[in-house]
């Protein structure tokens, strides 16, 4: 099979065209001819850095598929050749990921594809919904009615907490860059803020009366989770998906404060149905018209990631990038 690999650390024109061997497919498992894939910051950084994973890096990278299953395990029960469906279930610590023209895949992290949404659209929801609702409801506990603040409205991860916390009953104020707007107030958030017009305190005091969020999801994070640290009430919750520094306002404020990396499970062995359960309720979610990927508007395939991958790492890119095979 041809398959995009990398055999170095480096800018996005590391990848090589490559033939090799299809995988075989074994107990707990599936084959899925890639029909999309879509490109996550995690992508990049595994391509171009020193990470944890690098020392069992695979050739090909990326986790997000969403394919036609041609094969499957004897033991596998709940898919059958020829469903349609989708995951994050490779690219790192060992595991060949999507760009090539088959992917082995473990099938306690897949689903199956929502039926409204194209292959290519489907690709875009793994990673950045488990992430999402990982943060919402494993982390800080979303409820009805709760005050939720969303940074980063039009990122591939915000677009989607957004929409799941409407969901799960939240009140959602959203932050996004003035250039985004627009986009932004598509995504069905209550309340949204210009970062570049409103500070902390104004809108603290216009969407919480001055008491501040009992939830904050920072997908921004770097210098911005200081700006969630001051917007949070007392005794309030923060996550974050990105490494920090400084948490003194954690303590001052006794937040309960939340790291959220959803690669554990694939990366670790453990609990892995649970991403399979995840994605089975965001199909359903997005079949009812609940939840909606926001794609960038370029159009890349798979044999085309160095342009990906360079779009993405340019920072004009709005919603997520996804490519097809």
């Amino acid at each position: 099979m041809k398959a995009m690999i990398i055999k170095q650390l480096g800018s996005s024109d590391v990848f090589e065209l490559a033939d090799k061997v299809t995988p075989i497919v074994k107990s707990g498992h599936m084959l899925v001819e890639v029909k999309a894939s879509s490109v996550n910051p995690l992508d990049t950084m595994l391509r171009s850095s020193d990470t944890p994973w690098s020392a069992n890096l695979p050739e090909v990278l990326h986790g997000d598929v969403a394919g036609i299953v041609t094969e499957v395990a004897g033991d596998v029960g709940h898919f059958k050749v020829g469903d349609e469906v989708y995951g994050c279930a490779g690219g790192i610590a060992g595991i060949d990921g999507a760009l090539a023209e088959f992917m082995l895949v473990d099938v306690d992290l897949m689903a199956h594809k929502p039926k409204s949404l194209s292959m290519k659209e489907a690709a875009a929801l793994p990673l950045v919904s488990i992430t999402a609702w990982e943060a919402l409801q494993n982390k800080l506990a979303v409820k009805e009615g709760d005050k939720v603040l969303i940074h980063g409205a039009t990122g591939g991860v915000g677009h989607i907490a957004i929409q799941l916390a409407k969901y799960f009953g939240a009140n959602v104020t959203a932050t996004s860059m003035a250039k985004n707007i627009a986009v932004a107030a598509t995504l069905g958030a209550d309340n949204l803020v210009n970062v570049a017009e409103q500070s902390v305190q104004e809108y603290v005091e216009q969407y919480t009366d001055g008491v501040g969020f009992d939830a904050i999801f920072d997908t921004v994070a770097g210098e911005n989770i200081q700006r969630s640290f001051e917007a949070a009430r007392f005794n309030g919750g923060v996550a974050t998906t990105l490494p920090i520094e400084n948490v003194l306002q954690v303590a001052l404020k006794s937040l309960s404060f939340h790291s959220v990396l959803m690669l554990i499970p694939m990366v670790e062995g453990i609990n892995r149905s649970a991403h399979g359960e995840i994605l089975t309720k965001v199909a359903e979610l997005v079949d009812l018209g609940l939840v909606k990927p926001l794609l960038d508007d370029s159009d890349f395939t798979i044999w085309q990631v160095a342009d990906a991958h360079a779009r993405l790492e340019s920072g004009k890119a709005v919603g997520k990038i996804a490519l097809t095979a």
